[in-house]
């Protein structure tokens, strides 16, 4: 890849995360679905486990965020911003998720599974993901 087609003139893929945040995120056909707010890092791995979409409300108020797994989207040159093959449809109706909430063990497990993704926590194949341990 040459420096010019790298995202934001980067010579390199790399990009710091308060970069990422404000990303706009795209649909299949090109249509604006949401904007990355912040990302979800497993504190163990270093990884990035989430981008936390948001989309709706106005001026602020009303605004939801949406975890959106990280496989789920790729950077699109030249849009800009990130692809995905996800409708805002699908997002809505996607488990709740609150990370302010008490610990709910099970919600990374039921997203994954909403997305057909496999788990960031183990090896297993998409779609039987099974938690073996949780830190």
């Amino acid at each position: 890849m040459a420096a010019s087609d790298s995202p934001a003139g980067s010579p390199r893929a790399l990009i710091s995360s308060d970069r990422v945040q404000g990303t706009e995120v795209y649909g299949t056909s090109g249509e604006h679905i949401g904007t990355i707010e912040n990302l979800v890092i497993d504190k163990i791995t270093g990884r990035v486990v989430y981008a936390m979409m948001s989309f709706g409300g106005f001026l602020g108020l009303g605004k939801r965020l949406y975890p959106i797994p990280w496989e789920k989207l790729s950077y699109d040159i030249d849009e800009g911003g990130y692809s995905t093959d996800l409708t805002e449809e699908q997002v809505k109706n996607a488990p709740d998720y609150n990370p302010d909430a008490s610990v709910d063990s099970d919600i990374d497990e039921r997203l994954y599974d909403y997305y057909d993704v496999r788990g960031f926590w183990d090896g297993s194949e998409v779609g039987t993901n099974r938690r073996k341990t949780r830190l």
